[in-house]
């Protein structure tokens, strides 16, 4: 049956990560659940100040060095509201420790990795809206790009293209499946709002592209403007915010895929 199946064409080539590629994966939604608690910590320290009707007298925004400032000079009248209050705090600062150590893991572990990680994590740094942490979580969720023949490929797996209910001629398509990997589309939907802006090489970005090739940083310019082109058009059109960054997060996947194949056709020619 299986090779009859082979025959046909029929199976599909699966990918088995390695040790390596596993622990670097655990790191990584390891951090994605530190965020997560860190978010549920914040949630309750203001929801407890607003029971309390304590809000900042200063026109600073929450969580600056001055909104700090005044939060550590509250008092309570009684001592269940003071312990409660000490103990929210101490969540807060705990999880924004955690989410540090976890980083500063994850940095280490691509620094002590092996060259062809350390490279394609660069290569996908050169993109818009993907950074250090954004890389990795690509490399850790895909593994290797050359196992998708094709951008749409990917985007399947990603879960990111639209459903369909058709029958005979009638074509209904819906919004999208959902069904892939859930940790790349939540970093690719917060890296697609970032072509909301013109494009442009600064800053934190210009100094990741240092060392790339020119045929990378070409890529990563074309992405620009494609997807700044294509926020803007959806955007009058008077699609919803969501809609149009999920399309441009759809097409930054096929950038990305583009990206990772070019720097494994450098590292041949290594």
């Amino acid at each position: 049956m299986l090779a009859d199946a082979l025959r046909s064409n029929s199976l599909t080539q699966c990918w088995i990560p390695t040790a390596e590629e596993e622990a670097l994966r655990d790191l990584v939604r390891a951090r994605e659940a530190a965020v997560r608690d860190h978010t549920r910590a914040r949630h309750r320290l203001t929801k407890f100040l607003l029971r309390q009707g304590r809000r900042c007298p200063q026109s600073a925004r929450k969580w600056t060095t001055g909104w700090w400032a005044w939060l550590r000079q509250l008092n309570f009248e009684y001592v269940g509201h003071t312990e409660t209050f000490l103990d929210y705090v101490h969540e807060v600062e705990h999880a924004a420790e955690r989410i540090k150590r976890l980083e500063s893991a994850i940095k280490s572990a691509i620094e002590q990795g092996r060259e062809e990680i350390k490279e394609l994590v660069a290569g996908l740094s050169s993109l818009r809206g993907v950074g250090l942490i954004t890389a990795v979580t690509f490399v850790a969720e895909v593994g290797t790009f050359e196992r998708f023949e094709h951008p749409q490929d990917l985007m399947g797996y990603v879960g990111v293209i639209p459903s369909e209910h058709s029958s005979g001629n009638q074509i209904k398509r819906g919004g999208i499946t959902k069904t892939g990997n859930a940790h790349i589309r939540r970093v690719i939907g917060e890296a697609a709002w970032t072509y909301r802006h013109r494009p442009a090489v600064y800053g934190a970005l210009k100094r990741r592209q240092q060392g790339l090739s020119e045929e990378v940083k070409a890529i990563a310019w074309r992405a620009q403007h494609r997807l700044y082109r294509r926020y803007r058009v959806l955007s009058e059109r008077g699609k919803p915010h969501q809609v149009v960054v999920t399309a441009v997060g759809r097409e930054l996947l096929a950038f990305a895929w583009e990206i990772g194949h070019q720097v494994y056709k450098e590292q041949r020619a290594a």
